[in-house]
């Protein structure tokens, strides 16, 4: 029987290496969880002392979502900085954040035309968005344990907006139910209908790329062989469907879902 040489008897196994490298990466993420633990509660004690609506609504959320551990639970409602503060928090944390986070968002019809929130549910393996009907409140829920709820209406006493952060366990779980309730009701953003109305698609496209092109109103009428007054209320559908201000902001919505190819 061969005699093991000093240095292979030395030389730790592929076992012992994997075994020791998993027990480094369980105490960094076990230390970035109570970091961020820490610094998430430090927060909210700074923010016990002024009346919550007057945080900035992005300082709000990339806290919470920054020391999210388990679960995001979004209620979107559409609203342009709701969006972008949801959809700025979440970018930073796939740079930098762990990465086991499983994010829900349920988007009112209005949100289903966001870009940036279409953008995170196509490209962020994390994130799974679906569209829901009725006007439930803005909402972020974290873990199970912490929901920060608004209803994006300036405070009448105190100014900003009227928010509060609920922690008490059993509000915090019938929050959390009646989010499951819509969630299951709810469909998925891929499959959500992008345009309705009385347009059928063909026609709606049509008018999007003449959007897009810069025709007028009198050409497009006359190519579509509609009248004039005709073709302004289909535009004014579609830019309602939408969720456009403008005919410009339609077009570029049109490209950001699919509706129209990028290219000019």
């Amino acid at each position: 029987m061969s005699e093991l040489s000093p240095e292979s008897a030395a030389a730790p196994s592929a076992a012992a290496i994997d075994y020791v490298e998993r027990a480094l990466l369980a105490a960094r993420d076990l230390i970035e969880s109570t970091v961020t633990r820490h610094r998430r509660e430090l927060t909210q004690d700074s923010w016990a002392g002024t009346a919550l609506g007057k945080v900035p609504l992005a300082e709000v959320v990339d806290t919470l979502i920054d020391g999210a551990e388990r679960t995001v639970s979004v209620i979107l409602s559409g609203g342009e900085e709701q969006t972008r503060a949801v959809c700025a928090a979440l970018g930073r944390r796939v740079k930098g954040g762990r990465r086991g986070v499983a994010v829900r968002l349920l988007c009112m019809e209005r949100a289903a035309a966001a870009g940036g929130i279409r953008t995170l549910a196509r490209t962020d393996p994390r994130c799974e968005a679906r569209v829901c009907d009725g006007g439930l409140p803005e909402a972020l829920m974290v873990d199970g344990q912490i929901v920060y709820v608004t209803n994006g209406q300036p405070d009448p006493v105190r100014g900003g907006r009227q928010a509060s952060l609920v922690e008490d366990p059993a509000t915090v779980r019938a929050l959390e139910l009646m989010f499951a309730g819509a969630w299951g009701n709810a469909v998925a953003l891929a499959e959500y209908p992008r345009l309705g109305g009385r347009l059928c698609p063909e026609s709606a496209r049509r008018i999007l790329e003449c959007l897009r092109t810069g025709h007028t109103d009198e050409v497009a009428a006359r190519d579509m062989q509609v009248s004039l007054r005709t073709y302004r209320r289909y535009v004014a559908e579609i830019m309602r469907e939408l969720g456009a201000n403008s005919r410009f902001q339609a077009g570029v919505r049109a490209v950001e879902m699919g509706l129209l190819s990028g290219g000019h």
